[in-house]
């Protein structure tokens, strides 16, 4: 039984592109390690070719390489880097799990903005500090020459 007034709908099952669209590079990770710091490759570097992709729609697309930013290479590749933890397992996954994040608020579509009007009140609070505005600048005009 589902709980009432969960969160959100659950994501699609293929929330994840195919496997042989992602490529996983493992490399040493700076941090903590102990004894294998520096001979176990525990970093994850996932890259997604968004350009070439067949799973994802051309919306979410755009949307995703405007969330992503600085993450895409100048090809349209997304990179992933993931070495919050000491084995290369958890890393892997963890760069999973933030490609779906990402992919996920990429297929959310944004609101469309209602435009609304200026309030009544809103208009008239202007006008009056704009007339404030105008007296200010009046009284700080030189006299005139033809009142001597």
């Amino acid at each position: 039984m589902k709980p009432l007034g969960s969160a959100r709908p659950p994501d699609p099952p293929s929330s994840l592109p195919p496997d042989d669209e992602l490529k996983f590079e493992f490399c040493r990770s700076s941090g903590p390690g102990g004894q294998n710091v520096n001979k176990v490759s525990t970093a994850v570097r996932l890259r997604f070719d968004l350009h070439r992709s067949r799973s994802l729609a051309e919306d979410v697309r755009a949307r995703l390489v405007e969330l992503a930013g600085n993450r895409i290479t100048a090809r349209g590749v997304l990179v992933i880097e993931a070495r919050r933890f000491r084995t290369q397992e958890r890393n892997r996954q963890d760069a999973l799990e933030r490609l779906r994040d990402l992919i996920r608020k990429a297929r959310r579509k944004p609101r469309r903005r209602r435009p609304t009007k200026p309030t009544a009140k809103s208009r008239l609070a202007r006008l009056e500090q704009k007339r404030r505005k105008s007296t200010t600048k009046q009284r700080r005009a030189a006299p005139d020459k033809s009142s001597e």
